[in-house]
C-alpha cells in the first residue's frame, strides 16, 4: 500500500512535466512539424525562427511568437508559418516556430 501511494504521488507530481503543443504526442519522444498558418502573399525566400523551452515543467524560458521570428529575418509580409514541437520523457521541451516571408 506504502509503494501504491508513492507511486501515485510520484505520477501526478510528474504529470505537469515540459510538454509541448502537438497533433500527436509521444509519452517517451515526440518531434513533431506541422502548419500553423498561411496567408495568400508568394512563396518566401527568407526563414526566421523563434524558440521557447522548457525543463520539467518547472521552468519555461523564450519567445517563440510569429513576431519575434519574423523581426529576426526582417520579414515584412509573411507568406506560411510551421512549428516543431520536441519533447523527451516530458522532462525537456522545445517549441520552434518558422515563419517564412520577404
Amino acid at each position: 500500500m506504502k509503494n501504491f501511494l508513492l507511486f501515485c504521488a510520484v505520477a501526478l507530481f510528474l504529470s505537469g512535466c515540459a510538454v509541448t503543443a502537438s497533433p500527436v504526442i509521444g509519452t517517451i519522444y515526440t518531434d513533431v512539424k506541422a502548419p500553423i498558418t498561411a496567408t495568400s502573399n508568394r512563396v518566401a525566400t527568407k526563414v526566421g525562427m523563434a524558440e521557447a523551452t522548457s525543463i520539467l515543467g518547472l521552468v519555461a524560458t523564450g519567445d517563440a511568437s510569429i513576431n519575434a521570428a519574423a523581426q529576426k529575418a526582417g520579414i515584412k509580409s509573411i507568406s506560411h508559418v510551421d512549428y516543431q514541437a520536441t519533447s523527451i520523457l516530458g522532462i525537456y521541451a522545445k517549441f520552434t516556430v518558422y515563419v517564412y516571408g520577404e
